[in-house]
C-alpha cells in the first residue's frame, strides 16, 4: 500500500462519530495528490492535434478523447500548450493562430471555434484543472513549414529577434520582449477561465555548437550594450536577472489580475551540477540562465515541477536524490512536484520506472504529485497506462494552496429521497461560485466510500441499499473544501472502530 493510502487507512481506524441525525459526522480526509499531464503540440508524437489541418469536428473529437482518457486514469490537471513559439492556440489580437491548427500560420479554424475555450470547458466538465502552458521567449519553431503570418513578431518587431543556430528567439534582454510575453500571458488570464499559467524549461536557448564543435554564445550584443553594461553586473548575472525579472513580473501580475490563478514553472531538473554532490549534467543556472532555486525560495511560483527525466538508480542524475534536493530548497512552503518522462518509458527508461518514481515521490512527501510528459505517451502505451492507473487507482483532490487567500466554498444543499432499498441523492451550490468538484462520501457498516465528482454533477443513485451516512463537500479550483452537508439514517450509531477499513470507489 502506498504512503497516501497508508495514512488514509490509519486515519480510518478511528471511529466515525455520529452525534445525531442532523449533526456533523467525521468522514475521512480525502487523498490529495497532484496528477498532471502535458498536452503538447510540437513533440515528435504530438498529443493534439495529431496533425495540422484536421477539421474542427476532428480536432474536438481528439481533444475529448484525450480528456476522457485523463479522467479515466484519475488525472486531475491538464497543462495545455497555448503558445509554443509566439503563436496562439486561441483567439488572440496579439499573436497569430498557430500553423498547427490549420496548416497555415494566422489562419483560424473553419468552422470557427476557440481551442483553448473548448479545452477549458471540456476539462472542467470532467473535473480537471486546466493550466495554460506558455513558452516565454521562443519566437519560431525550426520545424515550422508554413509561411510566417504578417502579424508574427518576427515580422512586426524584428529588432527583438535573435537567431541562434537553428533557433529563432526573443531576446530576454530587451524590455519590449519581456513586455510582450507578459502581455500575452495576462490576455489569457483575463479572458479565459484557466486555473493557472505554466512555463516549461526554455528561457535562454539550450547551448548549441558550430561546425567545429565550439559552443555558440547567444547573440545579445545589442541589448547587452544598451541595457546590460550599465548595470555593473557580469553578462551572465545580467542574463539571469532578465529571466528573474520576467518570472517575478508574471507572478505579481497574474495574482493582481486573478488572485486564485496559480503560476508554475517546470524547469530543467538540475539546478547546477554537484547540487547534490553526486549530480552531473547541464548547468541550467550557468547555461540557460534559469535560477529556478531562486524562484522557489522567493515564493514567485505556486508550484515548481523540475523535469526529473532520469531513473531512480541513475547515480549521476538520480531521480530520488534530485527530488529530495529540490524539496529542501522550498523555504516558502510552495508545491514541489516531479515532472516525469513518460515518453521515454520502454525506451531509455524501463517500463516500470514511472510507477517507481510515483512511489518515490510518495515516500518523500505525503502531499506531492507528478506531471507526466506527455498525455499521449501514457494513453498510447498500454503497459504504461495500466501501471499509471494502478498507482492512481483511487481518485485524489489536488493539494490545497493555503498561501493563496481564498474564501472557502459555501456548504452545499443536500437532499436524499429513500425507497425500500434505494436512495436518490441530490445537491446544489448554496451561494457564490459554482463548485469545481464535489467530494462525495458515504458510509455503510463503518466502511467509507469516497468519490470525486465534477462540478457539473448534481445527483447520485444508490440502487442496492441505503447508506448509513452521506457527507458532501464543495471543492473550489484550489482544492479548498466547504463545510460538509451531511445526511444520516436515524437508526445509525457510531460504528465499531474495528470496522474502520476504507473502500474507495474508482
Amino acid at each position: 500500500m502506498n504512503q497516501i493510502n497508508s495514512i488514509l487507512a490509519a486515519v480510518l481506524l478511528l471511529p466515525a462519530i455520529l452525534l445525531a441525525a442532523d449533526e456533523n459526522i467525521f468522514s475521512p480526509p480525502p487523498a490529495r495528490e497532484f496528477r498532471g499531464a502535458w498536452i503538447t503540440e510540437v513533440a515528435a508524437n504530438p498529443d493534439w492535434p495529431t496533425k495540422p489541418g484536421l477539421t474542427t469536428a476532428q480536432q474536438k473529437a481528439e481533444m475529448i478523447s484525450l480528456l476522457d482518457r485523463a479522467q479515466q486514469l484519475h488525472f486531475n490537471a491538464i497543462f495545455f500548450q497555448v503558445r509554443p513559439a509566439c503563436d496562439a492556440f486561441y483567439s488572440s489580437a496579439i499573436e497569430p493562430w498557430s500553423d498547427r491548427i490549420t496548416g497555415t500560420m494566422g489562419k483560424a479554424p473553419e468552422p470557427f471555434y476557440d481551442p483553448l475555450a473548448f479545452a477549458i470547458a471540456e476539462a472542467h466538465r470532467r473535473g480537471l484543472q486546466l493550466h495554460a502552458w506558455f513558452n516565454p521567449f521562443r519566437a519560431a519553431h525550426p520545424d515550422t513549414k508554413s509561411p510566417t503570418a504578417t502579424n508574427h513578431i518576427t515580422r512586426t518587431h524584428p529588432e527583438l529577434i535573435r537567431h541562434y543556430a537553428d533557433q529563432i528567439w526573443l531576446d530576454p534582454g530587451e524590455p519590449a520582449a519581456q513586455a510582450r510575453t507578459l502581455a500575452v500571458v495576462l490576455d489569457v488570464v483575463k479572458r479565459y477561465d484557466v486555473d493557472g499559467i505554466v512555463f516549461d524549461d526554455y528561457f535562454y536557448p539550450y547551448p548549441q555548437k558550430n561546425w567545429s564543435g565550439r559552443e555558440l554564445d547567444f547573440p545579445d550584443d545589442a541589448s547587452w550594450q544598451k541595457y546590460g553594461m550599465k548595470t555593473g553586473r557580469s553578462r551572465e548575472d545580467w542574463r539571469r536577472d532578465n529571466v528573474n525579472q520576467l518570472v517575478q513580473k508574471v507572478s505579481q501580475e497574474i495574482k493582481a489580475a486573478k488572485p486564485q490563478a496559480q503560476f508554475g514553472i517546470s524547469p530543467f531538473g538540475i539546478w547546477r551540477p554537484q547540487n547534490p554532490l553526486q549530480i552531473k549534467g547541464l548547468d541550467a543556472y550557468g547555461k540557460i540562465y534559469a535560477d529556478a532555486r531562486a524562484w522557489l525560495a522567493n515564493g514567485w511560483v505556486d508550484f515548481l515541477a523540475p523535469q526529473l527525466y532520469w531513473a531512480v538508480a541513475d547515480r549521476d542524475h538520480s531521480f530520488s536524490v534530485l527530488f529530495n534536493w529540490w524539496r529542501a530548497q522550498n523555504s516558502k512552503g510552495r508545491h514541489v512536484y516531479a515532472a516525469l518522462n513518460d515518453a521515454a518509458a520502454g525506451k531509455t527508461l524501463a517500463t516500470d520506472e514511472i510507477a517507481r518514481q510515483i512511489q518515490t515521490v510518495r515516500t518523500q512527501t505525503s502531499v506531492g504529485g507528478e506531471i507526466h510528459y506527455h498525455l499521449r505517451s501514457v494513453a498510447d502505451n498500454s503497459a504504461l497506462a495500466a501501471a499509471v492507473h494502478a498507482q492512481y487507482a483511487q481518485p485524489a483532490l489536488v493539494p490545497a494552496s493555503p498561501w493563496i487567500v481564498a474564501t472557502p466554498p459555501q456548504k452545499p444543499k443536500l437532499s436524499v429521497d429513500t425507497g425500500k432499498s434505494s436512495a436518490h441523492v441530490r445537491w446544489e451550490n448554496s451561494a457564490g461560485d459554482a463548485a469545481r468538484n464535489w467530494l462525495f462520501q458515504s458510509c455503510t457498516n463503518g466502511i467509507w466510500t469516497t468519490q470525486i465528482f465534477p462540478g457539473g454533477a448534481a445527483d447520485y443513485y444508490f440502487n442496492a441499499g441505503i447508506p448509513d451516512a452521506i457527507s458532501l463537500r464543495a471543492v473550489d479550483r484550489l482544492g479548498n473544501l466547504s463545510e460538509p452537508a451531511v445526511w444520516t439514517l436515524k437508526k445509525y450509531s457510531a460504528p465499531d472502530a474495528a470496522k474502520g477499513a476504507t473502500k474507495m470507489k474508482k
